[in-house]
This record gives structure tokens, C-alpha cells and sequence, in this order.
């Protein structure tokens, strides 16, 4: 005659289950040493060319043929320096 399965303690499922995650080592690996300094690089630079549009007289700096996308580029480097902090661990 065929026997039902036993049920299972739903407490041994989760020790179980927390002896298993607890066990994976699966930690990402270290960032290199240049991301962060690509990173911060970009940061500062950004926010560096922002400063210099502003306060060079009639925005002629840092490119003096592209005008006002000079604002744009400095927070595009900016916002490259963020989106790398993401990963940064």
C-alpha cells in the first residue's frame, strides 16, 4: 500500500532555508582602485565646469562656441560620476 508523504515542519523549512543563504559567500568582488577615482574625477570636474560657466563673464567659459550646452555638459559629467556610485561598494 502506498503511504502519504510526512509534512514538513514549516520551522525546519526555514532553517533550512537560512542555512543556505547563510552559507553563500556570494559577496561582490572589491571595485578597482581607478573606478573611484574615475568616479570622484568626474564628480569634481563636473561641478568644476559648472562653477566656471557661471562665474566666467558672459558664459564665454569653459567651451566659448557651444554657450549654454556648457551647463548641460557639466552635469552630464556629474550625472556619470552618480550613476558610477551606484556601484560603488
Amino acid at each position: 500500500m502506498a503511504s502519504s508523504k510526512k509534512r514538513r515542519n514549516k520551522n525546519t523549512e526555514i532553517s533550512e532555508l537560512d542555512a543556505e543563504i547563510m552559507a553563500a559567500d556570494d559577496q561582490p568582488a572589491p571595485l578597482p582602485t581607478w573606478y573611484k577615482a574615475v568616479m570622484f574625477g568626474l564628480l569634481i570636474v563636473g561641478l568644476l565646469w559648472i562653477m566656471v560657466f557661471y562665474l566666467a563673464p558672459g558664459g564665454q567659459l569653459p567651451i566659448p562656441g557651444i554657450g549654454g550646452w556648457n551647463i548641460i555638459t557639466g552635469f552630464g559629467l556629474a550625472m556619470v560620476g552618480f550613476i558610477m556610485m551606484t556601484r560603488w561598494r
